[in-house]
Formats: C-alpha cells, structure tokens, sequence
C-alpha cells in the first residue's frame, strides 16, 4: 500500500497548493468565478489541513504557515453568524487533528481567547438531531473533551444515541436521513458519510478507552454498508449513485469506509482481496474522472456535468485533500500491498438489499447485473426527503445507459400521474416488495403501493393504488406498471421520460458504459393510456439537464395530454421495455 500512500499524498498536495490561496486574512475563503461561498467552509479547510498535519508532520506547505491558517479558518468558522452544525463539527476536527491536548497543541495556542471563548459556548451548545449532523454533534463533544474546555464526557451518550436513532428508524439498522420529511427512508450516502466522520473522531477522542468500547457498537452499523459495495460498486469502478450529493463523494466516502475498515480489522483476511479490488476500482474511477491531472485540482462541475449547489468547487478541493490525506495515512498503517487484490468475474445476479421493513412501508434497493453485456443498475425504493430530486426515484440508476439529472426532478422512466393539483408517481415506498428468480432464469422485483403517493411525498389516502413490476433476463429489461383507482376520477395528464446522455467526453475511465448506435431499444408493450411520443427534445446546451458524471443529450417524452376518465377497479397498464445497446465509452 505505500506506493498507493504515497500517490495519494502527491494529489493531496498538488490540490492543497491550488487552494490554500483561497483562504483569505480573516480565514473565509474566496470561491471560485461564478461560484458563491458557503458559511462552512472555513471549517472543511481547517480539516483540510489539519489531516496534511497528520499524514506529513510538517507545519509549512511552501510560503504557508499551516498552523497559521488553520487558526484563521476555525476563528472565522466560529464567529459565522449563524450556526452551522457542518462547518463547526470539521473546523473542531481540525484543531484536534494537531493534537488533542491543548498544552501540545499549536492551533490551540495560536487562538486570541475571544475566540476560544466563543469556540467553548459553540461546542457546548447542540441541538438534538435524527440524521447525519448528529454526527457533529459526536465531534464537538470529543473536542470540548479533549481539549479540556469540560472534565464530563458527553460521546458515548451521544454516539449511543446516533446508534439508537438508525435502529429505531430502520428495521435492518441504515442510516435515515430524513426520517419525518415527507414519506421517511431516506436511506442515501450520507449514512456512510456519518460512519466515516464518527470513526475518524473517535480515533482522535484523548480517551483511547471510550473508543475501544464504542466501536463494536459502530461497527454493527458499517459493516451492513460494507456488505452492499461488493454488489453496488461498478466494473468500471462507479461507487454510490442514488441519493443526493453524489458523484465525486460517491467514491470517497466509500473509499474512506473501506480503508478504515481494513484499519480497525472489521474486513476478514479472506475478503480482503475482494475489498482490495473494489478500492482499487473506486479509486481509479475517482482519479480519472473527478481530478485534473495537468493542473493538480479537482472538478466537481464543468460544461458537461454538474453538482449540488451547496457542493461548491472549494469544498470539494478542501474535502478532497483531506481524504486523500487520510488515504495516505491508512493505507500505511494497514500495510500490505495493492497486488493482491482480486479481480471478481462479473456474474449474473438480481440482490434487494431491505434497508426497512414495516407495516406501514417497505423500503430497498434492487440490484441487477448481467454478467454477458456488463449492464450494471440500481433501483432505490426510498423516500427522497421532499427534496424533490430524481436522485432518489425508483428507476434504473445505471450512468451511462439510464441516465437522471441532478438537482432537478424529472419522472425518468417512472409513469407520472396528474389529477388536479395532485402529481402521483410509483415512488418513494412499497409494500409486500419481493425479488427473485422466476422462468428462464429471469430477475423480478416487484412492489404495490396501497395507497398513491404525489411527487411532494404526500399520501393521497383512499384514492388508488398501483403495482409495480420489474423484470430482467440479459439486458432486456421490462416495467409493468398498473394504476387502479377506487372511486371515478379525471386524470389530466400522463407523461413517461426517457433521458438520453452519456459519460464525460473527456474525464472517464475507458470502461465506462454508454450507449451505442441502437440507444436504449425502448418498446412499448402496452399502453392503456393511449399516450404518445413527442417530438425529442435536444437539451446538450442547456445547464439544467446535467447529471453528476456527463451531459444529457435528449429527452423523449411519452404523453398523454387530454383528460381520460379512470374507473373504479379497472386497471390501467403501461408495459415498456428496454434492450440497451451497451458499449465502453473507449470504444
């Protein structure tokens, strides 16, 4: 692993060397043109730096007196004028990250005591939360301890507490983000990225003991995440792709849960190969396609992709370097080398992962790959978070080949129903959710919903009900969706989207899917809607309709746009399928 330490470091100081300019006078940062800054990103800075520290010793970077700028960044985080759990919980990361005990620490003695006074009733004061940002919560404790600003020791509670909330919200122990916004099961990557921030943490608590009897307890939790990459990593190396804030931290996060997994001894020295294998491919998709190798920075948005609007260029340079720098350190501590990962020969296979199960909802993610054409793809039965974004509806996620675009809903290959005011789509739960293998060796997975759900995440109790199923034998794929209603109704409208883009003309892994001369094979079986296809849209130039790794080129709209009158108990089905022409982008 040192080689692979030692590239990680190279990146990590070619991406600090094009960033630490940013960090002006008073420790606020400075975005990039036509970027705006965030309020937390002194903070993510501080942590930037704080794990160069770790992984080097060295307290200059060239002109740049890190200790220096270290102390401007967490005195602006801490004087924001708002509170801001992210930006607190990195920048008192940061601090510990020289050290964590104040007489030894030289950030800490570089702080004016308005600014240490400030930090002490910052850390002291927390809210109580059910998702990610109690993992703040955890490293604000540890720093108020460590530090010695408070002889009680709040961690262990609070940790127990963030355990407590994912069981109580998860049948099978996920992370729900956004437990009691709209539908709830919002089970995306930011529960892997709570774990990754909680055990680096810990492994800065000065109480080495609270953490050897804490991490059994977090383990419970990671390994359930550890268990899902085998199947949910790519070929080509494409790490998490549903949910929010993918893309470039799709890689990382997963990266950093895999090294320290290795660390603390929670892989097998018999899976160890596989898992090897899987980093090896999440970090050469993440090296190919998020970083600039000529000019040492990476790039999150550009013309042809794009990213949320709260995932600015410079948090993204200063959250790379900081687990490029992490990578380094642990990929030396676990020792070993890189060569005897494992490639595994891709198999034809259909997993639904339960991330909760219910009487009042199911919810899940069906995995499907076939083993001849190398189709790869993802349908997440979760709830969104009213976020209204395309990231969490259940299609199939496959870049490439199904493609969405971020930050924006769109009802992509998911029939979208209005009445009214009221806009339904097959989404965000299930109930009696099933997957298997039927004749002819065919995937299925299938779901009914009792009651329509609208885009927005609100139950239209007493009004209809639909089935969904999906099934999969090489790469033809098939939906069958069919709508019942319970009293006559008007429905106004029916649409179905098919978005057609494709991988990054420049910055991808050569193996990468996309599309070839014969697009998707899309057929319609049956349509009791009697809708029809509009003329293609051609969106290439237009910024909205880009997806976190390509652009998307066109979208084809199938339509029904005058009123059909629904009665009771009839069903009302729309059969499509798909034969994609897979091919590798080099190709």
């Amino acid at each position: 692993m040192q080689n692979f330490a030692d590239q990680c470091l190279d990146m990590a100081r070619a991406m600090l060397g094009h960033n630490l300019e940013a960090i002006n006078s008073d420790g606020t940062i400075t975005p990039i043109p036509g970027e705006h800054p965030r309020l937390d990103e002194s903070g993510h800075a501080a942590l930037a730096i704080g794990e160069f520290y770790r992984a080097t010793g060295e307290a200059r970077f060239g002109e740049y007196d890190l200790i220096d700028l270290a102390a401007r960044c967490i005195t602006a985080q801490v004087f924001t004028a708002e509170e801001n759990e992210n930006g607190l919980g990195y920048a008192a990361l940061g601090l510990l990250s020289f050290s964590p005990a104040k007489e030894r620490n030289p950030v800490w003695e570089r702080l004016l005591e308005p600014t240490r006074e400030n930090l002490d009733k910052r850390l002291l004061a927390r809210s109580d939360y059910e998702n990610h940002l109690q993992a703040f919560n955890i490293a604000k404790s540890v720093t108020r301890f460590s530090v010695g600003l408070s002889k009680k020791d709040e961690t262990g509670k609070l940790i127990d507490r963030y355990i407590e909330r994912a069981q109580q919200f998860s049948s099978a122990g996920f992370l729900d983000d956004a437990p009691r916004d709209g539908v709830g099961g919002a089970f995306d990557l930011y529960g892997v990225m709570s774990l990754v921030f909680i055990r680096q943490t810990l492994q800065l608590h000065a109480n080495i003991h609270l953490r050897e009897r804490k991490l059994p307890s977090l383990r419970t939790i990671a390994e359930k995440y550890l268990k899902m990459l085998p199947d949910v990593v790519r070929a080509d190396g494409q790490g998490w792709i549903f949910g929010r804030g993918v893309g470039a931290y799709g890689q990382m996060h997963c990266i950093s849960l895999i090294l320290q997994a290795m660390r603390d001894g929670w892989i097998g020295e018999d899976k160890k190969p596989l898992y090897l294998d899987i980093l090896r491919r999440l970090f050469q998709y993440f090296f190919m396609t998020y970083l600039d190798q000529e000019k040492g920075i990476m790039i999150v948005r550009d013309a042809e992709r794009d990213t949320l609007p709260q995932h600015t260029t410079r948090m993204a340079n200063f959250d790379g370097a900081r687990y490029l720098c992490q990578w380094s350190r642990l990929a030396r501590s676990i020792g070993g080398s890189m060569s005897s990962a494992q490639s595994q020969p891709v198999k034809t296979t259909g997993r639904y992962v339960i991330f909760d199960k219910s009487n009042k909802k199911e919810q899940g993610l069906f995995i499907y790959q076939d083993g001849e054409t190398g189709l790869h793809l993802q349908i997440p039965l979760v709830g969104g978070g009213k976020s209204g974004l395309s990231d969490y509806l259940p299609f199939p996620h496959c870049p490439g080949v199904f493609d969405w675009p971020v930050n924006r809903y769109l009802p992509v290959l998911l029939p979208e129903l209005t009445f009214g005011d009221k806009v339904v789509v097959p989404a965000f739960y299930g109930k009696r959710c099933v997957a298997g293998i039927g004749l002819r060796r065919t995937f299925y997975f299938r779901y009914e919903q009792p009651e329509f759900i609208t885009k927005d995440e609100e139950m239209l109790n007493g009004m209809g009900s639909v089935k969904v199923a999906w099934s999969f034998i090489g790469n033809k794929i098939t939906a069958d969706f069919t709508f019942t209603v319970k009293s006559q109704v008007t429905l106004d409208k029916m649409r179905y989207v098919l978005a057609i883009g494709a991988p990054h003309s420049e910055k991808l892994v050569p193996t990468t899917y996309t599309l070839g001369a014969n697009g998707l094979g899309c057929t319609v079986d049956k349509d009791d809607f009697q809708a029809t296809w509009q003329d293609t849209e051609i969106v290439t130039n237009e910024p909205e309709y880009k997806t976190y790794w390509g652009n998307l080129h066109y979208l084809q709209t199938l339509v029904r746009d005058h009123p059909l009158v629904m009665r009771p108990n009839q069903p009302y089905r729309l059969v499509i399928s798909f034969e994609p022409d897979i091919v590798f982008a080099a190709e």
